[in-house]
């Protein structure tokens, strides 16, 4: 079976790797950057989807560079406390939740493709720009007006939020959707919080600020990701406009305005998502990650879910079955759920409880519990993680 990849990003790299482990050998990455430099900054790995990559022998790797993270607080933007959960392997799971930086994740997951299926399987300055559904067979463009053109078994779109091959597949689509709300994203190296592998989420009904660190330095220092948003308008114009909004968010325990200003190069974006599709493949193509799903950062699951849908590709096309019937499969596993979880994102997922808290007490509380009541904290982290397929952790108050 040949598969070509549209993308060499974390979905396509891992659908790469885990087709190798399932004995599909004749793979190739078709990716349109001319090196895989990455732009992007943090990102977290839900347990379940670290599973995948310890079974593809890849965390001595990853943990190497990157945070086993260790509790998930949520807080208002005066720093109470509405939430906090232990993650990972100290929640009970099998496997860690990973904090990592984006380059550092796919340099580990190129090297290991380089090494598993040699240094072609990754073609570089490769652009898919048209694919023949029922026939597999793909055209390329690449820098300087030239074209080529390959045959496949099966197609994959893993070529993210603006997909090519889903623009083919759903031509009148359009541009992303927003939520009306804009990103200021940096990391700055900054001095461990709380237990130094701490997840804060911060804000209030709209203005939003996420701090987690990424890698560790030998002074003690470590990398800290940041995302702070909030609605976006005529003067939220230029990335150094972050500190303008988020300037007095320094807690006790946490000084968000000097990580903000630590950072060296901030990056601003619109908060943008796809509408769920009804159907993402279609003959022998199919689509993967931001791709088939994207969906807004609320739970830390854009790369876990793509990731998660790797694993089921693999799976359903070692199998043996006829390639159309495969794809099905893997659709039927995997669509409901993203789905779901675009729908649950789209409502802020488990940081509806920082709305609900600042609904009821904007000026702040000194215990949650009179304004949110256990059971009500609980339902709402224990919905989400059900919807994300996280539900196998046991329920920690906020004051444990």
């Amino acid at each position: 079976m040949r598969v070509v990849i549209a993308g060499a990003g974390i979905g396509g790299l891992t659908t790469a790797l885990g087709l190798h482990a399932a004995g599909i050998r004749d793979v190739t990455l078709a990716e349109a950057a001319t090196d895989l430099r990455q732009l992007g900054v943090g990102l977290n790995i839900l347990p379940h989807a670290a599973g995948v990559l310890g079974e593809l022998h890849l965390l001595d790797r990853l943990t190497a560079s990157c945070v086993q993270t260790r509790e998930l607080l949520l807080c208002n933007r005066f720093g109470d406390l509405i939430w906090r959960e232990p993650r990972g392997k100290y929640a009970g799971h099998d496997w860690p939740q990973l904090s990592v930086h984006r380059a550092d994740l796919v340099a580990v997951l190129a090297q290991a493709v380089r090494e598993r299926l040699g240094d072609e399987a990754i073609r570089l300055d490769s652009r898919v720009v048209h694919v023949d559904t029922d026939t597999g067979h793909v055209h390329l463009s690449h820098r300087g007006g030239r074209t080529t053109e390959t045959d496949a078994d099966v197609v994959v779109g893993a070529d993210g939020i603006r997909s090519a091959v889903r623009a083919q597949l759903y031509p009148d689509e359009g541009q992303p959707s927003g939520n009306g709300l804009v990103m200021w994203r940096g990391t700055s190296v900054a001095e461990p919080f709380l237990t130094g592998r701490s997840m804060v989420v911060s804000g209030d009904d709209v203005h939003r600020v996420v701090t987690y660190p990424v890698r560790r330095f030998p002074d003690g220092k470590v990398l800290v990701n940041w995302v702070a948003a909030r609605p976006a308008d005529l003067e939220t114009a230029v990335p150094e406009d972050a500190l303008r909004y988020f300037g007095d968010w320094t807690f006790e325990w946490l000084d968000i305005p000097a990580i903000l200003d630590a950072a060296d190069d901030v990056r601003m974006y619109p908060m943008v998502d796809r509408e769920p599709l009804p159907r993402w493949s279609f003959g022998r193509t199919t689509l993967l990650g931001d791709a088939a799903h994207a969906m807004y950062p609320m739970g830390s699951n854009g790369a876990t879910q793509a990731i998660l849908d790797a694993a089921e590709l693999a799976r359903v096309l070692a199998a043996g079955d006829a390639v159309e019937s495969a794809l099905a499969e893997y659709e039927r596993a995997r669509r409901p759920a993203t789905t779901r979880l675009q729908a649950s994102n789209r409502a802020h997922g488990p940081e509806r409880v920082i709305a609900l808290a600042h609904q009821r007490a904007p000026t702040g509380f000194d215990d949650i519990h009179d304004v949110i009541s256990p059971d009500e904290l609980a339902a709402v982290a224990d919905d989400y993680a059900a919807v994300s397929g996280l539900d196998q952790r046991p329920f920690h108050p906020a004051d444990r």
